[in-house]
């Protein structure tokens, strides 16, 4: 027989974990204390294991199981999908285009995820990807071309921008090769417009180690495929480092380098629900990236 787990069990589940008291988690859920009990009851009967423990002598803050801190954790996320699916189904229909551009490095990373997600909440909204160099879809924002955009940035500040997260640039060689061993060091690296190039460069020059350019391309995949081959090192931010290639560090004679912001911009022109819908998509994948996995509830 198939066991449910009532979505009002779970709430005042989580109110008790969060809160540490039934008698706060009933202020929370509208329920006496005594109901809150019951609740709890029927809940463990469910999933046949205790989920909390309370000294009733002691008024101490009751406490999660290690069945209960497991159950948290999924009960926030069905939780999560519940409020999701009714906020969905009770709003308007949202439709229409929207032109989001960001670099070629980052859209394997973070692009499928985001639109994966996008299209479960808005199967009516049409989106426009493309791919560009940061320094070139910054202009395309301002002149409105596209609607929203994901570049790195040394300075991150900047009207109508906000920070998503921080990543270091990072050293990368073959799995397969001793290339970073090589003098001089062969190099694989973006456009002369690139900051990732200006940091690699400054920061060989200052460590003295002799290099050379090999390689220069505007797009990630053309110095992945260089690096991989074991023909140059290059510099990339360390959230996408694939399989094949490895980061170098300062034991391995190779200086650290700064990190650099990742940036959503609006455009200045007037905005569309659609466009606001993917932007705050957008801050809400970034945030769930960045979040550490809990390892405890609060009681």
């Amino acid at each position: 027989m198939q066991t449910n787990l009532p979505i009002e069990l779970l709430r005042t589940f989580l109110a008790i974990a969060e809160g540490g008291s039934f008698s706060l988690a009933g202020e929370q859920v509208h329920r006496s204390q005594s109901a809150v009990s019951m609740q709890m009851k029927r809940l463990e009967e469910l999933v046949g294991k205790p989920l909390l423990t309370r000294d009733r002598q002691s008024r101490q803050p009751a406490k999660l199981t290690s069945e209960g801190l497991m159950l948290a954790g999924y009960a926030r996320r069905i939780l999560k999908l519940n409020e999701e699916a009714i906020a969905t189904l009770q709003k308007p229909e949202i439709t229409g285009w929207v032109r989001i551009g960001l670099p070629d490095d980052y859209a394997n990373r973070f692009l499928p995820e985001i639109l994966a997600g996008f299209s479960r909440t808005h199967p009516l909204v049409q989106v426009e990807v493309r791919c560009e160099p940061s320094s070139q879809l910054k202009p395309l924002i301002r002149r409105g071309e596209l609607d929203l955009a994901i570049t790195t940035s040394i300075d991150p500040m900047g009207e109508n921008a906000l920070v998503l997260r921080r990543d270091p640039a990072v050293w990368v060689t073959s799995n397969q090769h001793l290339t970073h061993e090589e003098r001089p060091l062969p190099l694989a690296l973006f456009p002369r417009d690139c900051f990732f190039r200006t940091w690699a460069l400054q920061a060989l020059d200052q460590a003295g180690i002799d290099y050379r350019i090999a390689y220069t391309s505007p797009s990630i995949m053309g110095l992945q495929a260089a690096a991989s081959a074991g023909l140059a090192v290059t510099v990339i931010s360390q959230c996408i480092v694939p399989d094949g290639l490895r980061q170098l560090t300062p034991k391995e004679g190779f200086p650290p380098l700064p990190y650099a912001s990742f940036v959503l911009h609006r455009s200045p022109q007037d905005q569309n629900p659609a466009v606001e819908s993917l932007a705050d998509h957008i801050v809400q994948t970034f945030d769930l990236c960045a979040r550490p996995l809990e390892t405890a509830v609060a009681g």
